[in-house]
């Protein structure tokens, strides 16, 4: 059987909250802040080997601390 690999997340890099991991309509993936709603960018896959990259990415995104944030005039 092949085990699929886990992803750590760190903390927010905005308010310390945790952070997931979300998919949009089956077609990409990013990471979002439970408590500030901060977020990384959307990545775009269209098969399962693409899927597990993207998710990749963004964790790695989310981990050096390049959100969007959710502040008014951003």
């Amino acid at each position: 059987m092949d085990e699929k690999k886990l992803i750590e997340l760190e903390d927010c890099p905005d308010c310390r909250g945790m952070g997931v991991l979300s998919h949009e309509g089956g077609w990409c993936v990013y990471v979002e802040c439970v408590d500030c709603g901060a977020h990384t960018v959307y990545v775009e896959y269209a098969n399962e080997a693409e899927k597990e990259a993207a998710e990749r990415q963004v964790a790695s995104i989310w981990n050096r601390g390049k959100v969007i944030h959710m502040s008014p005039g951003e």
